[in-house]
C-alpha cells in the first residue's frame, strides 16, 4: 500500500448549503483534490432504533491514503452530523495523469 494511493471518500450532508462550505473547506485545506457534488438523494437507516428517511447530499472526495488522516479530522470537524458517514474507498485505476494530480493536490505544499 503506498502513501501516493488514490482513494475516493464518501460522506452524505443534508444540504447543499452544508455540502458545498464541506467540500470549499476540504479543498481550501489541500487535504482533497476534487469534491464532487451530487444530486440529492433518499437515505434509508436506522438511527437509535428508528427507521429514519432523510434527504441529503452525497460527495465524492477524491484524496490519497496518506492525507486521509487530516481529511478524516476536518471532515469531522466541519461535518453537522453526530456520526457522519466517512468512508474510503480504494482507486484501483485510472488516468495516469488525474491520479497524480491528486497526488500533486494534496501533498503537502513546500515553502517558496
Amino acid at each position: 500500500m503506498s502513501e501516493h494511493e488514490i482513494i475516493m471518500v464518501i460522506t452524505n450532508l443534508p444540504d447543499r448549503a452544508a455540502a458545498e462550505r464541506v467540500a470549499d473547506g476540504l479543498v481550501t485545506e489541500g487535504v482533497a483534490a476534487c469534491v464532487n457534488i451530487l444530486a440529492e438523494c433518499t437515505s434509508v437507516y436506522r438511527w437509535q432504533g428508528k427507521l429514519e428517511r432523510a434527504r441529503e447530499v452525497p460527495l465524492h472526495i477524491k484524496t490519497t491514503r496518506a492525507a486521509y488522516p487530516q481529511l478524516e479530522s476536518v471532515l469531522r470537524k466541519l461535518h453537522p452530523y453526530e456520526l457522519p458517514e466517512i468512508i474510503a474507498v480504494p482507486v484501483s485505476a485510472g488516468l495516469p495523469e488525474y491520479l497524480n494530480w491528486v497526488v500533486q493536490e494534496t501533498s503537502p505544499k513546500k515553502a517558496l
